[in-house]
């Protein structure tokens, strides 16, 4: 008799050859932690400086291009979606973001750089109508698919009950490269900095020792 196999235990093992360790997953949350901040810090002076800098007229060279590679780009963004959808791949929550973000953007500057003027309710109409109506629908569907995708993950880590909330809940490659608890994550405070930090303070404990 031919041994019986189970067909999900090489997919795990190869996703564990890809998961980094506690350590190094924390240097990279602090690194990333720190990137975010510097943009923060950057971005509040440089926004303060733009608003009493910035004149009220400006005439825009090369206005055709900047519009037609806007329009482009959320071509793209949607048509990936609406690929990586019917090809039912994971592409398609980023993809699905991304087109959101580029659908209020447009949204907003044809609202605001139509302000004062007679077609300015034109724009609202486009953007109340259309543009933000399926900015909200892509971003339901990619949070529909990451419901999903969590609840079969928090199955799959041997989790009982519903998994948290989506901003609760700590990210599944950190869980699998730590030892935390079980109950500490159906409680919610399985996260990265808490994992690694329980490292620490084992690694630390073992020096002591």
């Amino acid at each position: 008799m031919s041994e019986q196999r189970d067909p999900t235990a090489s997919a795990d093992q190869g996703a564990r050859a890809f998961i980094p360790d506690s350590s190094t997953l924390h240097r990279r949350r602090r690194r990333a932690v720190r990137q975010f901040a510097l943009c923060v810090i950057v971005l509040v002076p440089w926004t303060v400086y733009l608003a009493v800098s910035l004149p009220d007229r400006f005439e825009a060279r090369y206005w055709p291009l900047v519009w037609v590679g806007f329009d482009i780009m959320l071509l793209v963004s949607l048509a990936g979606a609406g690929a990586a959808f019917w090809l039912r791949r994971q592409a398609l929550v980023p993809l699905s973001f991304v087109a959101a973000t580029l659908l209020v953007c447009d949204a907003w500057f044809d609202v605001s750089l139509n302000v004062g003027r007679g077609d300015v309710w034109g724009s609202v109409a486009s953007a109340v109508l259309v543009e933000l109506p399926l900015a909200l629908l892509l971003v339901l569907r990619a949070r529909r698919v990451l419901k999903v995708s969590a609840r079969l993950a928090w199955q799959r880590l041997g989790l009982t009950g519903e998994p948290p909330p989506l901003y609760r809940m700590p990210l599944f490659v950190a869980l699998a490269s730590s030892r935390v608890t079980r109950s500490d994550v159906e409680d919610g405070k399985g996260g990265e900095g808490d994992q690694c930090d329980k490292g620490e303070q084992d690694g630390k404990g073992d020096k002591d020792a």
